[in-house]
């Protein structure tokens, strides 16, 4: 279509933060024609040590802008509001495509309710003296790696500083939520 067409032109900026799909935060390191004329990519990503080569127009990876400060503080602000359910299937490989669907989105919201989702199954879980399962430990881990590597960039924080800056911003829209009821 005419607006896919458009979006392939948008180019990120030598020095921009962005997504790069499954990897996380990169930034665009440089934009280079290679052998074939087309042109390419160079991302560094934050969290790793190589580099990716990427046309600009590649339409099997999600690439986006990072998230703006303002952005990661506001989806902070609504974890309180936020309820996502566990989500629970016997079958392994449905529970899987459930889970890798929402991860694949690479989307912070997502991410965020994804890891809350799993996070509450797995205090449910513990309540009842279990372990949390494989897949859920797995998943729950990725949610939460490609979440806090965006919101740390965006933050300018580092990855294990965001889980004690979530709680504590948390718990400050909470409390200001208390006072103002009274």
């Amino acid at each position: 279509t005419e607006f896919e067409s458009c979006e392939a032109c948008m180019m990120y900026q030598v020095g921009a933060w962005i997504v790069y799909g499954g990897t996380g935060v990169c930034r665009v390191a440089g934009v280079e024609p290679l052998g074939n004329g087309q042109l390419y990519y160079r991302l560094e990503p934050l969290y790793q040590t190589c580099k990716i080569f990427t046309p600009v127009d590649n339409p099997k990876v999600i690439m986006r802008p990072l998230v703006s400060r303002r952005e990661a503080e506001a989806l902070i602000d609504r974890i309180p509001d936020l309820q996502p359910e566990a989500y629970y299937n016997k079958v392994l490989r449905e529970l899987t495509e459930h889970y890798d669907t929402i991860l694949k989105t690479y989307d912070c919201e997502a991410l965020l309710k994804l890891t809350m989702s799993i996070y509450a199954k797995k205090q449910e879980a513990q309540g009842h003296k279990r372990r949390l399962g494989a897949v859920d430990e797995s998943f729950l881990r990725r949610a939460e790696e490609l979440l806090f590597s965006e919101l740390a960039a965006a933050l300018g924080l580092e990855r294990d500083q965001v889980q004690p800056y979530i709680a504590a911003r948390v718990e400050a829209v909470r409390q200001k939520r208390a006072g103002g009821s009274g």
